[in-house]
């Protein structure tokens, strides 16, 4: 079997780069080792920056986002009992967010998939990369009980932080920057109309909360909890107590509750690989980088990455420019670490840590109060929300 380019992972990077290519011309192969009925269960992201909306509208994809995506102008922040709001598409000229699930996503592209005839292995099992650095990459893998080897000129890895992808690039090659929170997310999904129009990220001495939504008749709650909490300690009351307890009073009163229809706890931790090539093989998303949750980028990362990946490869095949494939890893990483940082600095300042006492608290307030008093602040906290541009291929 043969194909150009060869796509590791049929989550939304690797459908998305799919896609993309496909009206391309660029033949490609997607292999996933899940079923798409589990790749769909996943429940992640829901804030879709500028980049991407523009992007996935490129990708022929955006129908029903545009028709049932809730665009937000703003957000806000609250802390010390108030609430504060960051006007979004005033502070950027214009730019918003777009709240629509990754689940929601990955189903259009996945929709999109089909329609075009692309081949998706699922199911796949035993995969593995070969001569990355050689004249003839390529993967092999069992489907269906039958080895397979698909010869390919180029490799996209969008299997995510536990794939195969990165653990195919020899020791010693990459070189990994790390922190792990001590605390995590305990997630909920309801069926609730949400509290507030707008996303509400809260500081609070008993920890960080987050009432955002899937839609006006769904919620997607948020509460910090510590790293070794177990969610079957957490009964649906136990929950909406807590969230309640770290919210402004008078939004604490108009917030309505009901049965969980999902309920989970993420980890936190910031991860980068640099570089995110190896020879013919090019990391995606999570499998070269992972951002707390707490700025909205994880997916938006992965999109960007996507970006530039499939930009470099139409330059590559339309113009012999094969010398732009060395500038993947830079381009990415400029804009990665500009994201690690927001999302960075925002975990920093919404949650209580072990080492938080009055003093600290204080100064979470303090500068958050400095950002949000200030156009400038308010500025900063706004273009890096929606999303720095995405660098040019030139």
């Amino acid at each position: 079997m043969k194909t150009q380019v060869a796509i590791i992972g049929a989550g939304p990077s690797g459908l998305l780069l799919g896609q993309l290519l496909t009206k391309a011309g660029i033949d490609n192969i997607i292999i996933e080792r899940q079923t798409p009925d589990y790749v769909l269960g996943r429940i992640r992201a829901g804030v879709l920056e500028q980049g991407m909306v523009d992007l996935l509208r490129e990708a022929g994809v955006s129908e029903r986002m545009d028709r049932e995506g809730l665009v937000h102008d703003g957000f806000e922040l609250a802390f010390d009992g108030r609430r504060e709001r960051i006007d979004l598409k005033q502070l950027t000229g214009g730019k918003t967010v777009m709240i629509y699930g990754q689940t929601e996503v990955t189903r259009d592209l996945m929709a999109a998939r089909e329609a075009s005839g692309g081949k998706t292995f699922y199911g796949v099992t035993d995969a593995q990369l070969h001569d990355l650095k050689g004249e003839s990459p390529h993967v092999t893998f069992t489907y269906n009980n039958e080895p397979v080897r698909l010869n390919c000129e180029y490799i996209a890895g969008c299997d995510g932080f536990h794939g195969v992808s990165r653990q195919s690039i020899p020791e010693g090659v990459l070189k990994e920057f790390e922190r792990v929170y001590p605390f995590g997310w305990l997630g909920i999904l309801a069926d609730t109309p949400p509290v507030n129009e707008e996303l509400i990220y809260a500081n609070h001495p008993r920890g960080f909360a987050l009432c955002s939504m899937r839609s006006p008749t769904r919620t997607r709650y948020y509460v910090q909890v510590a790293s070794d909490e177990k969610v079957e300690d957490w009964s649906d009351q136990r929950f909406w107590d807590e969230l309640k307890c770290r919210l402004p009073a008078d939004t604490a009163e108009k917030l309505i509750t009901g049965p969980s229809i999902e309920k989970s706890i993420a980890p936190l931790r910031s991860f980068v690989v640099e570089p995110m090539q190896y020879g013919n093989l090019f990391l995606v998303g999570d499998a070269a980088h992972i951002v707390p949750p707490t700025g909205a980028k994880g997916l938006n990362l992965a999109a960007s990455d996507v970006s530039t990946l499939y930009n470099i490869l139409v330059k590559v095949y339309r113009e012999g420019r094969t010398e732009l494939l060395e500038n993947y890893s830079q381009v990415c990483l400029k804009r990665i670490w500009k994201a690690e940082r927001f999302s960075w600095w925002m975990t920093s300042m919404l949650h209580k840590f072990p080492d938080t006492d009055n003093f600290s608290q204080r100064m979470q307030q303090t500068e958050l109060d400095y950002f949000v008093g200030s156009e400038a602040g308010r500025r900063t906290i706004a273009e890096n929300y929606v999303g720095l541009p995405y660098e040019p291929i030139e």
